[in-house]
C-alpha cells in the first residue's frame, strides 16, 4: 500500500519533520529567552540579590568583630598612616619593619604606654589592625564590583538602584571615617600623660555608621528572600509591629552606647553588680560640668548608662515576647521572637560576667558579638511583621 512512500520519498520526509523540529526548538529557545530577560528583575535575580546582600552583612559583621578585637587588644594606633593600594602589602624585610617600628615609637601611644615594646610585640599589634584594614576593603569589593554586575545584568528596580547606590557610598564613607577616627589617637596632646585613645566621640560615629550599614543590607536581604507573611491588618497587630519597632531601636542604642564604653574602658571602673561599688548611685555619676558632658565623657555615667539600655532593652523584649503570645501568629514570626527573647537574655549574661571579670579579651568580644546577634533577631522579627505591599 502506497508503494511511493516506502521508497525514495521516505528519506525526504524525515528530513523535512527533523528540520520542523529544529526550527520550532530554535524559536521557542528564543522566545523563552527573550520572555527572563524582558522580566528581569524578577523572583529569581530578587533572590540573587538578597543571598548576595545577606553575604555582604556577613562581611560587615566580620568586620565589626574584628575591629572589636582590635581595639580591645589595643591594637588600633599601630598603623600611623593611610594608603588605599600602598598598604595592602605588609612589610616584608627586617629593614622594612624596623622602619615602620620606627615610624610609631613617634606618636604617644609608644612615648606614654608602649615604651618598652619590642619589634616583635610591635608585629602583633600591627597585623591586627592590618587585618582590620584589609577585611575593609574586602568589604568595600563586596559591595562594589556585583554591584556593577547586576546593575549591566538589569538586576535591580529602580528603588533598589538607589538601595544600593546608598550602599556603595556608605561603604566607602565608613573607610574615610574609619582613618578620621584613628588620627584622634595619634595626635600629640600637650601637658597630657593620659593614655593615648581615639575619640569616643568618632569610635561611636563610626561603629553607628557600621551597624546602619549592616541593618540597611540584612532588611533588604531578607525582604527578598522571605516570603510575606499575610498578616490580618489588626488594631492589636499594628501595636505589635510599633513595640517592634521600638525594640529594634532600643537592641541599636544600646549597641552604640557599648561604643562609648569601649572608647573611655568603662568597663573597668565599676566591676561589680547590681550595684556599682557600694552603692546604687555612685557619687561620681555626675562629677563633671556642665552635665549633659557625664553621659559622653564620664567613664562612670556611661558605664551607668549601658547598664540600664541593657536592662531595659531586655525587659523590652520580655514584654514583646508576652505580648506576640496573645496573637496568632505565623510560624516563622514566632520562633524570631522566641530566639530575640533567649539572646536578650544571654546578652545580658555576657555583659554581667565581662564587667565581672575584669573585660577578659575573649568574654569582652564575644559581647560585642552578641550584640550583633541580638541587632540581627531584632532586623529578623521587623521582617516577618512587615506590612504587605500593596
Amino acid at each position: 500500500m502506497y508503494p511511493e512512500l516506502s521508497c525514495g520519498s521516505r528519506p525526504v520526509l524525515r528530513q523535512w519533520v527533523a528540520r520542523r523540529g529544529h526550527t520550532t526548538i530554535v524559536a521557542e529557545a528564543g522566545s523563552t529567552s527573550s520572555s527572563v530577560a524582558a522580566s528581569v528583575p524578577n523572583a529569581a535575580t530578587n533572590r540573587i540579590v538578597g543571598r548576595w546582600l545577606l553575604g555582604c552583612s556577613g562581611l560587615v559583621v566580620g568586620a565589626v568583630v574584628l575591629g572589636g578585637v582590635t581595639r580591645l587588644t589595643e591594637s588600633g594606633l599601630s598603623m600611623v598612616d593611610w594608603h588605599l593600594v600602598k598598604e595592602m602589602k605588609p612589610p616584608q624585610t627586617q629593614a622594612e619593619w624596623e622602619a615602620e617600628f620606627q615610624k610609631y615609637q613617634q606618636f604617644p601611644e609608644f612615648k606614654i604606654m608602649n615604651h618598652s615594646m619590642t619589634l616583635t610585640e610591635f608585629k602583633f599589634i600591627f597585623y591586627m589592625e592590618w587585618g582590620h584594614r584589609m577585611w575593609g576593603r574586602l568589604v568595600g569589593l563586596a559591595y562594589i564590583l556585583p554591584t556593577v554586575y547586576f546593575w549591566r545584568k538589569g538586576y535591580f528596580s529602580r528603588p533598589m538602584k538607589g538601595c544600593v547606590l546608598g550602599l556603595c557610598s556608605f561603604v566607602c564613607f565608613q573607610g574615610l571615617l574609619g582613618w578620621y577616627m584613628v588620627k584622634s589617637g595619634l595626635e600629640e596632646k600637650l601637658d597630657s600623660y593620659d593614655v593615648p585613645r581615639v575619640s569616643q566621640y568618632r569610635l561611636a560615629a563610626h561603629l553607628g555608621s557600621a551597624l546602619v550599614l549592616y541593618c540597611a543590607s540584612l532588611w533588604t536581604g531578607l525582604s527578598l528572600i522571605l516570603p510575606t507573611n499575610k498578616l490580618p491588618n489588626t488594631h492589636q497587630l499594628m501595636q505589635l509591629r510599633r513595640v517592634a519597632k521600638g525594640t529594634g531601636g532600643l537592641v541599636f542604642l544600646t549597641a552604640l552606647s557599648g561604643a562609648f564604653v569601649a572608647g573611655l574602658d568603662a568597663g573597668l571602673v565599676y566591676n561589680s553588680f547590681p550595684k556599682m561599688g557600694e552603692r546604687w548611685l555612685p557619687d561620681d555619676l555626675l562629677a563633671f560640668s556642665p552635665t549633659l558632658k557625664n553621659f559622653f565623657e564620664n567613664p562612670t555615667t556611661v558605664q551607668f548608662d549601658h547598664r540600664i539600655l541593657g536592662i531595659s532593652t531586655m525587659l523590652a523584649i520580655t514584654g514583646l515576647y508576652l505580648f506576640s503570645r496573645r496573637m496568632h501568629l505565623p510560624r516563622r514570626a514566632k520562633i524570631a521572637i522566641g530566639c530575640l527573647t533567649a539572646m536578650a537574655y544571654a546578652q545580658v549574661g555576657l555583659g554581667i560576667s565581662t564587667l565581672l571579670l575584669y573585660v577578659p579579651t575573649p568574654l569582652a568580644a564575644t559581647h560585642q558579638s552578641g550584640s550583633l546577634a541580638l541587632l540581627s533577631l531584632a532586623i529578623w522579627v521587623l521582617t516577618e511583621l512587615r506590612r504587605v505591599a500593596k
